[in-house]
């Protein structure tokens, strides 16, 4: 059975999330205590314990979800000697999950990844001033449709899309004001829902720019590796080996959007049956079956689901 693993990105944060890892596994804890290290930061304690509004932190909720994504690795590769190579046909991630699908697949050691993603929060938040810029969920319209809202709402302001996470699920991104005509415009185009999203940042948009030069400098002084499987990236849907491919498609991530629905239906096509998402929540498993009926989601994130993964091997 083809699988390809797939990795959270932001909203999945929770407190608790890795504790049951941690108190069950000494593979989890290493990883934990690894991106400690090398952020300086006491981050597991954060998200073991709180407080939310801590961890929802851009800079913190990057790394700490890239940190549970990489323990369940290395407990199933403890555990059950689960390797990409051996179990994975591709990995993927959202958004911030690049970077985890990156470093499970040996293109970045998980010290350089944590303190990329602390970079990358930092970047990010401060590439806009707080309330400036804004993102919003449009339910019920397709790519093409959201589009069209896009044109309609700008009025010379940013105003991009920038996730199409499934079928009528696609997010904008900009100027705050534009962010708002887009959900009315949306709501007047026959969308279920159209709500702005609580975020800090107008992520995946042009006014992320300044935070784009910032990875691109950063991305520079990192050893890339190529990946062990193939990456889908975020920003083409396509798979990249080349570490030169990947660095490039990475800094474009930053302002591009993330064409997850897409990226699912490629793995698809080229013969994946299975997403196992690694990591925190459950919502890339849950998307899987709207994207594709025929493509099954897992997600692996606690003991007891990796239990039930390894007895589907």
């Amino acid at each position: 059975m083809s699988r390809a693993f797939v990795f959270p990105g932001q909203g999945s944060q929770a407190v608790g999330m890795g504790k049951e890892l941690a108190d069950a596994f000494p593979a989890a804890r290493e990883v934990f205590q690894e991106v400690d290290d090398a952020l300086d930061q006491n981050l597991s304690r954060l998200m073991f314990e709180g407080p939310l509004d801590d961890l929802t932190l851009t800079e913190n909720a990057q790394p700490a979800l890239m940190a549970v994504s990489l323990a369940v690795m290395a407990v199933l590769k403890v555990e059950a000697g689960v390797t990409l190579t051996e179990h994975a046909s591709f990995v993927a991630g959202h958004s911030l999950g690049e970077y985890s699908a990156l470093a499970a697949a040996g293109t970045f050691s998980i010290a350089d990844t944590a303190r990329l993603l602390k970079q990358r929060g930092q970047a990010m938040q401060n590439a806009v001033p707080v309330g400036e810029g804004a993102m919003a969920a449009l339910l019920g319209l397709d790519l093409a449709a959201a589009r069209e809202v896009v044109a309609e709402a700008a009025e010379g302001e940013v105003l991009d899309t920038a996730n199409d996470n499934a079928p009528g699920q696609v997010v904008v991104s900009g100027k705050r004001s534009a962010v708002e005509r887009a959900v009315e415009v949306a709501t007047e185009k026959g969308a279920k829902r159209a709500m702005l999203l609580q975020v800090s940042a107008p992520f995946h948009c042009a006014m992320m720019a300044p935070a784009a030069d910032i990875m691109a400098q950063a991305l520079a002084s990192v050893d890339i590796n190529a990946p062990c499987v193939p990456l889908i990236a975020n920003v083409t849907a396509a798979p990249v080996e080349d570490p030169a491919e990947i660095r490039r498609l990475l800094v474009e991530q930053v302002t591009g959007m993330v064409r997850w629905r897409e990226s699912c239906l490629t793995m698809h096509d080229k013969g994946v049956e299975t997403l196992v998402e690694a990591g925190a929540g459950k919502v890339l498993s849950g998307l899987a079956k709207r994207i594709d009926p025929d493509l099954k989601g897992l997600s692996v994130g606690k003991p007891a689901d990796i239990e039930a993964f390894l007895a589907t091997l």
